[in-house]
């Protein structure tokens, strides 16, 4: 299988969470459903101990010591985090690696680059991938060299158009020449051969994930294999990647209304932090990073004190840590990316922004909300369930089933990242005929209830047992288990975070709820993204030839792209994570920008 797709929509991704499942990122759910049926079986370890670790209170301590006990956690000399669990049901094991860079690492000029280099680490490494390792270098440095000219030229304040298209001329043809040494695809097809599934990544706004199963037998390969691909990893075929994450933003951004107006909610609520620009990057940026860009990018935040790798399955760790030792521990210790500097100041003012495109109407609210680690969290998850979890929910019966003023309606926080404080939005479907004003006006209705009056007894019941089927649901697979150690290691610095979810869960109360919506869900603090239908009004679309393909005209940094033509055909729903029901089930369906949860 070869990636196609990875980048992860602001929208997608954290609808894709379905609370109050936990915070999984989108692409982690389905990452391993593909598995064959002896590594469905091996979910049922679950029940061993893991399950048991989420039972309530007291049990619960002494059933995650006993998860513990058959988990190793080892950390390489040079700051590499390995957890290991021991789930020997079938000669399966999954794994995930997350490194803890993702797109509101970028700065202008280079948006788009994490979600590029997710795409290289599949190109191979100097032993795989090329048919002459130091042919294959020299063409690369010549080609590189050639296009820094070409770059230069093209976006200098007063570019020469003859120099430009004969500068051009000369990196394609040097390109051709480094494509020569290509073994396509080689990597995938080594991992095809030995039984490998899933094999897939995502990039997201706070980190970058790469999963896939083997059997039993395969795990020195599997350490061979990861570790050359983040110790030696060749950057070929770069430009040709580069045209097609811009077509990748034109289909999933540029031609998608809802790609669209969540690119403009996000844009609009951040005015500080680097949440603002997108994961997929700015068209701009796309058609200018360059492989020099993204090999210091690499060296910047691939360093191993920065990644964190969960291996479930049938292993054996008295004999998995000295090869992890000895494969991973070759990679030189760096030392890590300094953290983020800029938060975003509180918004003290409404914003609302207005998308005007002939397809469905849409109509999204959105509120700041503290970062994920926040000890509110848990009752931000108890409010998506209260106002949107199932058809019994209170926004559901409102605006669906009793004032028939949507088709749908959806809450989830998250949006676009989770690490840092983001938005809880509502997005919702308007029925036929009816205004976004009046929708909005429903739903503000519903949350001044909800800040005035306390929940009900069986509305928390029923939250709270729900979030504990999810998170069960959601760690039935090898491969489920180890997204969810590897991103809460990564976020709290202890894996175990992960089985005390449910307690915080069991700890909202209703004063709780009400605190927190009277604090976070003012006017003030909330931007209104609004897609009014108008026949005739979509943009053109964005043309469909890259400056990695033909020579585009000369454009000043900075200067937007040319506007494109026209909308090109509906997307396929990505296949990673399910979205619910809000960008399924309406009549036509939402299409879902971008993906990721970032399916390849």
């Amino acid at each position: 299988m070869v990636p196609v797709d990875s980048f992860t929509s602001p929208l997608h991704t954290l609808h894709a969470r379905q609370p109050p499942a936990g915070r999984l990122p989108a692409g982690v759910r389905a990452a391993g459903r593909g598995l064959a049926a002896a590594a469905t079986a091996a979910a049922a370890a679950l029940t061993l101990a893991g399950a048991a670790a989420l039972a309530p209170a007291a049990a619960g301590a002494q059933d995650l010591a006993a998860f513990a006990a058959r988990t190793t956690v080892h950390v390489l000399a040079n700051g590499w985090t390995f957890i290991l669990v021991e789930r020997p049901v079938a000669p399966v094991f999954s794994f995930c690696t997350i490194a803890d860079v993702g797109s509101a690492q970028e700065v202008p000029g280079i948006t788009g680059l994490a979600h590029m280099f997710e795409h290289m680490a599949f190109k191979g490494t100097d032993r795989i991938g090329t048919r002459d390792p130091s042919g294959e270098k020299r063409a690369m440095d010549a080609l590189e060299a050639a296009y820094q000219a070409y770059q230069r030229e093209r976006l200098a304040p007063h570019p020469d158009t003859e120099k430009v298209a004969a500068l051009f001329a000369r990196f394609k043809h040097l390109e051709a020449e480094a494509d020569r040494f290509v073994v396509k695809n080689e990597l995938d097809e080594i991992l095809s051969r030995a039984g490998a599934v899933g094999i897939n990544a995502s990039t997201g706004a706070d980190e970058t994930q790469y999963f896939y199963s083997l059997p039993a037998n395969a795990i020195e390969l599997f350490a061979d294999l990861e570790s050359e691909r983040f110790w030696h990893p060749v950057f070929r075929e770069f430009y040709e990647e580069r045209d097609v994450v811009q077509e990748e933003r034109r289909m999933r951004v540029d031609g998608e209304p809802l790609g669209r107006l969540s690119e403009l909610l996000v844009e609009t609520a951040f005015a500080a932090h680097t949440y603002h620009h997108p994961t997929i990057g700015y068209m701009s940026d796309l058609e200018a990073i360059t492989r020099t860009d993204a090999e210091a990018f690499f060296r910047d935040h691939y360093v191993p004190a920065s990644m964190v790798t969960a291996i479930v399955g049938d292993i054996h760790p008295r004999t998995l840590v000295p090869l992890l030792d000895a494969r991973f521990g070759r990679i030189p210790a760096r030392p890590p990316a300094p953290p983020l500097r800029t938060a975003e100041p509180p918004q003290t003012a409404a914003k609302r922004v207005t998308l005007v495109d002939p397809a469905q109407p849409q109509l999204l609210v959105s509120y700041h909300r503290p970062a994920v680690t926040d000890r509110d969290d848990p009752v931000f998850e108890a409010i998506d369930d209260v106002l949107t979890g199932g058809r019994s929910s209170r926004l559901y019966r409102a605006l669906v089933r009793d004032q028939k003023l949507a088709v749908e309606v959806e809450s989830f926080s998250g949006m676009p990242g989770e690490k840092y404080p983001n938005l809880w939005t509502i997005a919702a479907a308007p029925a036929i005929g009816v205004p976004a004003d009046r929708l909005l006006a429903a739903i503000d209705g519903e949350l001044e209830r909800l800040a005035r009056q306390d929940v009900s007894d069986a509305e928390l019941a029923k939250f709270r047992a729900r979030a504990r089927a999810a998170l069960l649901r959601t760690l039935g697979s090898n491969q489920g288990l180890a997204t969810a150690l590897a991103h809460y290691q990564t976020l709290y610095g202890d894996w175990r975070e992960l089985f005390r979810e449910l307690d915080r869960f069991d700890r909202v109360t209703k004063t709780d709820i009400r605190r927190v919506a009277n604090a976070a869900l003012t006017p003030a603090n909330r931007t209104v993204a609004t897609l009014v239908t108008e026949p005739g009004a979509a943009p053109p679309r964005p043309p469909a030839a890259s400056s990695g393909s033909e020579p585009q005209p000369p454009a000043s940094p900075g200067s937007a792209p040319q506007p494109p033509a026209a909308p090109p055909a509906r997307l396929p729903q990505p296949s990673t994570a399910p979205p619910a029901a809000l960008l399924q089930s309406q009549p036509p369906p939402l299409p879902l920008p971008g993906n990721p949860g970032g399916v390849r």
